[in-house]
Order: C-alpha cells, then sequence, then structure tokens
C-alpha cells in the first residue's frame, strides 16, 4: 500500500515533520481509515527514501498523540479517531493557515482593512469557480 506523501529535500522543514505533518493530515482529513494496517516502517523509508529512524520516529509520535496503534508483530494500524477530534484537526489547520497568511501581509506593511478585503477578493474568486 502507497500512501501519498510528498517529501523535498529543498524544503526548509525536516523530512521528519514533512512526514508526520502529512501523514497526521491524511489520519484526520480521513483519507486514511480508522483500522487501516500501515505500510511497515522499513517499507515506507524505502517508499520515502529516507531512513528507519526517521519513520520510527514518526510512527511513535503519532501512536503518542493518539492517531496510530501498533500490534507486536503485526504492524502499524490508523486509530479510531473521533469526529470532534477531526473537525478541532481541520480547523486547526485553516485558522494556522489563516494566521500564516495575515503575519505575511503584516510583514508587507498591509493594515488590517487591506487583507478583509484581499480575504474578501479571495472568497469572491473561489465562489465563482465553484
Amino acid at each position: 500500500m502507497r500512501i501519498p506523501i510528498q517529501i523535498s529535500l529543498e524544503h526548509p522543514e525536516p523530512l521528519y515533520h514533512q512526514i508526520k505533518t502529512q501523514l497526521r493530515d491524511l489520519i484526520m482529513g480521513g483519507q486514511l481509515e480508522p483500522g487501516m494496517l500501515l505500510p511497515s516502517i522499513r517499507e515506507l523509508a524505502q517508499d520515502l527514501s529516507c531512513s528507519v529512524i526517521t519513520i520510527r520516529r514518526v510512527y511513535q509520535d503519532l501512536e503518542a498523540e493518539g492517531l496510530l496503534w501498533t500490534r507486536q508483530g503485526t504492524g502499524t494500524f490508523v486509530a479510531n479517531i473521533g469526529e470532534g477530534h477531526m473537525e478541532k484537526h481541520r480547523r486547526e489547520v485553516v485558522l494556522s493557515a489563516i494566521r500564516e497568511a495575515v503575519d505575511t501581509a503584516r510583514r508587507h506593511q498591509y493594515d488590517d482593512d487591506e487583507i478583509r478585503e484581499m480575504f474578501e477578493d479571495c472568497l469572491q474568486q473561489r465562489k465563482g469557480e465553484d
């Protein structure tokens, strides 16, 4: 089974963080179903051309967050996450992106009214694409 994770060596974010973030988003977004068996640590490391240690750390951290569970000798599985937890994560991902956009706009010296106007323009443009 191939997990749709894209990593970039040119990205300033460490590989570990890129993989962990994308895997978390796939789980929280429902693309990876509860109970689904994930590739072994060795298989995923080979697929992504990274070290086994990196994938082990990702799996351990996501297990500590309650997103994965491991059965010795069987493998690592996607945990059953409550709908409220998934919605909270989805909301936080969007709010984080909005905060980053606001921070970028402020670094470029736009005031709040200009930022609101740009946001409204984006919403209107997207509405026309639906």
